[in-house]
């Protein structure tokens, strides 16, 4: 069984879901990529790729507590980052680690990137999580 979100709270994606559960045994929620958009659909930290993270960081958590998940159940990530520099790539990681993301550990690929979906976008993160059962 498979069952698609998008997140009320969140700028409506144009033709994918914010996540989708799959049920087998354990709940399992697919995370569409974390973009760092307002809730209005504007760009957040134009130029500015931690803010940008930042960004992106809340709006995942927003995804996943939609889903009934939080940070702590992420099993896998994808960091997007437009950037070739590994001082940018690390300046975002620092940013992941911070936010408790990266507690677990979870499964994680940072990858440089020529560009993303939005314009002035610099970063976008993927994410796999568990979604708990609550007794």
């Amino acid at each position: 069984m498979i069952r698609r979100v998008t997140v009320s709270s969140l700028f409506p994606p144009p033709l994918y879901s914010h996540a989708s559960i799959v049920e087998a045994g354990t709940k399992l929620a697919f995370l569409a990529g974390s973009v760092p958009l307002d809730a209005t659909g504007k760009l957040v930290g134009e130029g500015d790729p931690v803010r940008q993270t930042e960004q992106v960081l809340a709006n995942l958590e927003e995804q996943l507590r939609a889903v009934g998940s939080d940070l702590a159940h992420v099993l896998a990530t994808d960091v997007y980052v437009v950037s070739s520099d590994t001082a940018v790539l690390s300046a975002v990681w620092d940013v992941v680690e911070a936010s408790g993301l990266s507690v677990g550990p979870h499964s994680s690929t940072l990858i440089g990137v020529a560009c993303l979906g939005y314009t002035g976008q610099l970063v976008e993160i993927t994410a796999t999580a568990v979604v708990p059962e609550v007794p």
